[in-house]
């Protein structure tokens, strides 16, 4: 089958989200064809590049949601009057107070506000395909003079309606990068129309081809989240005014319950983010969790090999942001060290941005006021208990190595989804101290120590009890191994999509239908046993074996699957470019 790969600042470019788990899925999926389309975040990403491409990736179109090039579309009167209408009911939807009560009437009230919003979503895709683009129109006057009378209407809430125009123009331009996807030409028969199967690798505008795919071409959607789209918007958002958190919030949740709403299957990858599409609207006859695939291999040797360099030591590895609560870590190893005067804490990990270095120097200067004088104590090591180390140095080559360097684990976070540090710890075989955030219970089950978040004492007494207990830490690390070879491997991750993609596509109606010489539809256009080496892929064998020309004349002859450097990949972008790629045997037949 033909898979469309939806990205959102990820896979193909070389940094991003998601970049590994896409890779490693389109790379254990080598059965199948992928077509990868990909919105790009930034100019950076763009400059970086690509990663390397697996043969099975038959083409790649990219649109950037960046920048603001003008369309150079100039709407008549009754494009212009389409727009307001279809722009004022998107608005109206956001504005319109949510009912406060799980009563009947407010559930009818709230699927209306979502049918409202959904016609109002397609009726602007129809009008893009329609006059060639949006942009203009979405930042517009015409646009923020239809959001200011929807929040100025009877009904409002009341963020909204106490919105000023310098906030209303701010949610404007955010909407016009929002809606961007719409705009673009990927829904013709020789794009999205042309797979059998929408794969969005996140919710937001990532899913949003997807919609448009199935509004458009009836392509079935599939939406993984390892990372809800509404909640990352309300930990960016916290310091935006309250109109402006209102009403985006209001829109990624419409967002988020009509793509809940069409998909065929929703895959979270906990049961952290299952909740919240719940809440979100997901029908949970659709859901199915699934972990998210990692490499296991990198951390083989450790696992077999549990040794730890030091047993008096506890190890942090991680991106160093505020999020990580890396200050109650070190209170809490100030607890540690009045029990185990011997204990040490390394801190692995290099700062996210700015924001993390700032923080990195806080925590520098913090550790050296609750430390001052350990270096000359009478349990000294020779340098102060904490130390703050970086990936690839000669003591620390690699992540294994910084899992192996201590006796236990520590993960301290106030936010965490999936924890997928901690999991790499337990490929090592490591004992682990962590906070109850997020799916971190979900991920270690029993294998390990949960704490709750925030609380130092707790924290310092878990890591003394390991210390003080290399019996129970063996058997921990053992079993946290265990775990996480069952779970969340590659191929376990490949071997649940393969079957959902089966799923997906046995309860889905055929799209295309060929008819031979006698107006009679062809059951397969192009049949399995053209895959297989041999008489099955000679044409004139296969209208012998068939007893007659029916079969070949009107089905398309298929073209036998390559891979390596016959393999074609048409490359474009989306400035209106048609793929160039000739069509493969999946183009154009039906299943």
């Amino acid at each position: 089958m033909r898979i469309g790969l939806l990205t959102e600042g990820g896979y193909p470019y070389a940094s991003g989200e998601a970049v590994l788990w896409c890779d490693r899925l389109v790379r254990g999926m080598a059965e199948h064809e992928f077509d990868v389309y990909a919105l790009s975040r930034s100019e950076h990403q763009e400059a970086e590049g690509w990663m390397p491409l697996p043969p099975q990736v038959r083409r790649v179109r990219t649109a950037s949601v960046w920048d603001h090039e003008d369309d150079g579309v100039a709407y008549g009167r009754r494009a212009r009057r389409r727009f307001a209408e279809y722009y004022g009911e998107l608005a109206a939807s956001l504005c319109t107070a949510a009912p406060g009560d799980p009563s009947g009437a407010a559930q009818d009230a709230s699927a209306a506000q979502a049918d409202r919003f959904a016609n109002a979503l397609y009726g602007l895709a129809d009008l893009a395909r329609d006059e060639g683009g949006l942009p203009a129109a979405l930042r517009s006057e015409t646009a923020a003079r239809a959001l200011e009378r929807a929040c100025r209407a009877p009904g409002a809430h009341r963020a909204a309606r106490e919105a000023r125009v310098p906030e209303l123009l701010t949610v404007v331009a955010r909407l016009e990068h929002a809606l961007r996807p719409l705009s673009l030409d990927w829904y013709e028969d020789d794009g999205l129309g042309a797979v059998d199967l929408c794969h969005a690798a996140s919710g937001g505008p990532a899913a949003l081809p997807g919609l448009l795919a199935r509004h458009f071409c009836d392509v079935p959607l599939l939406v993984t989240e390892y990372g809800v789209r509404l909640r990352t918007h309300y930990l960016t958002e916290p310091d935006s005014p309250p109109a402006i958190r209102s009403l985006l919030a209001a829109f990624h949740g419409r967002l988020a319950a009509e793509t809940y709403r069409r998909a065929s299957v929703i895959t979270p990858g906990n049961a952290h983010a299952r909740r919240w599409q719940e809440r979100c609207g997901a029908e949970r006859t659709k859901l199915r969790t699934v972990p998210p695939g990692m490499d296991a291999a990198p951390f083989a040797e450790a696992g077999e090999a549990p040794e730890c360099a030091d047993p008096q030591t506890l190890v942090w590895v991680g991106r160093v942001e505020p999020t990580k609560d890396l200050v109650s870590l070190l209170h809490a190893f100030a607890e540690t060290r009045r029990a185990e005067p011997g204990a040490r804490l390394r801190i692995v990990g290099a700062p996210s941005g700015p924001e993390g270095a700032a923080y990195l120097a806080h925590c520098k200067g913090l550790a050296a006021q609750l430390f001052p004088d350990e270096a000359d104590g009478p349990h000294a090591v020779g340098r102060n208990p904490v130390s703050f180390e970086e990936i690839g140095g000669p003591e620390l080559p690699s992540r294994a190595d910084a899992y192996t360097a201590g006796a236990v684990v520590v993960l301290s976070s106030v936010v965490e989804g999936f924890p997928s540090g901690l999991v790499e710890a337990m490929f090592c075989g490591r004992a682990t101290v962590s906070t109850d955030v997020g799916a971190v219970v979900e991920a270690i089950g029993g294998t390990g120590l949960v704490v709750p978040p925030r609380n130092p004492r707790a924290l310092g007494e878990a890591c003394v009890a390991l210390l003080r207990d290399p019996e129970r830490r063996e058997r921990l690390g053992a079993a946290a191994r265990a775990r996480a070879l069952e779970l969340f491997t590659v191929e376990q991750n490949v071997m649940a999509f393969h079957g959902i993609y089966l799923e997906i596509l046995s309860r889905t109606p055929v799209r295309r239908v060929l008819l031979d010489d006698t107006g009679e539809p062809l059951p397969f256009a192009a049949p399995a046993e053209a895959h297989v080496p041999g008489r099955w892929a000679d044409p004139a064998a296969r209208v012998a074996a068939r007893g007659g020309p029916g079969w070949a004349t009107e089905a398309p002859d298929p073209v036998t699957p390559t891979r390596g450097a016959t393999a074609h990949c048409a490359i474009e972008r989306a400035t209106g470019a048609r793929a160039t790629a000739p069509v493969s045997m999946t183009e154009g037949a039906a299943r």
